[in-house]
């Protein structure tokens, strides 16, 4: 079957243009050699009323996925933020240790969302990702091994544990797209309906192309609209990583006040 997230946008829409165009002068062809006009209207509105239903469907499908990946941008920055602000409450060196963690974590999710990566390269971001994650559990876990009657302690790992459970949430977004079989079938119906257009802009007399072709360009640029918010980080419509980027900043600015700190000690009063 064919993979449409394995081909660039521009490709398609070339590629999309041209079949279409070719399905219309198929059926202007056929319809300019019919020997007597036949009554084809009831039937090309219906397959036009089919193929604008199945954009809509197939467009409802798409901008929901693209909300769930913005969600999870959201959701995950939040959780990422509110773990690393606990981590200030850690006892020293583990506080620092932590920040700086939480530094590269976000720093993984920035990368993995501004480059397309391949299946290789996106296992390797996961599987940094989580040797992150175990990091953080191992610092949280001796410090708890300590006393674990601290109620920081206690709260941070309830931020780990949300922050853990985020990632599989937005990763599992990140996967969600539209089946390929759909866009098969919507480029499908949209075949047969330029082509009945085609046949009877065929049995006028005038056999005007102008419109049939104009139907056939807007008719690529939705479908390519809609493989466009299907793919996440690829094309002209992506996921705005604004909440990371400022989670980003804020553990940038804790990590520094902590290394100030740690650079110039308070001196004890005598």
């Amino acid at each position: 079957m064919i993979d449409f997230a394995a081909y660039p946008l521009p490709a398609i829409l070339l590629a999309s243009v041209a079949a279409l165009l070719t399905a219309a002068e198929i059926g202007h062809q056929l319809g300019s050699r019919a020997e007597a006009e036949a009554n084809v209207t009831t039937l090309e509105a219906a397959i036009l009323g089919l193929m604008a239903l199945m954009l809509g469907f197939t467009f409802s499908m798409a901008l929901a996925r693209f909300d769930e990946r913005r969600d999870a941008v959201l959701a995950e920055a939040n959780s990422i933020g509110t773990a690393a602000l606990r981590a200030r409450l850690l006892p020293a060196p583990h506080d620092l240790e932590s920040l700086k963690l939480f530094k590269d974590y976000v720093q993984i999710r920035l990368d993995f969302t501004a480059t397309v990566p391949t299946s290789a390269e996106a296992g390797a971001f996961i599987s940094h990702s989580n040797d992150i994650q175990e990091a953080l559990w191992k610092r949280a876990r001796t410090v708890a091994a300590k006393d674990n009657a601290m109620v920081p302690v206690g709260v941070y790992i309830q931020a780990l544990n949300e922050m853990f459970d985020n990632q599989q949430k937005r990763l599992t977004a990140f996967r969600n797209r539209v089946p390929n079989i759909v866009f098969l079938a919507l480029y499908a119906i949209a075949f047969v309906a330029v082509g009945f257009s085609g046949f009877s802009s065929g049995l006028e007399r005038r056999q005007w192309r102008a419109p049939v072709y104009v139907m056939c360009v807007l008719s690529a640029g939705v479908i390519l609209l809609i493989q466009d918010i299907d793919r996440p980080g690829v094309g002209y419509i992506n996921v705005d990583q604004g909440p990371m980027i400022e989670t980003a900043g804020g553990i940038a600015k804790y990590l520094a006040e902590l290394q100030g700190a740690a650079a110039h000690p308070v001196q004890g009063v005598r």
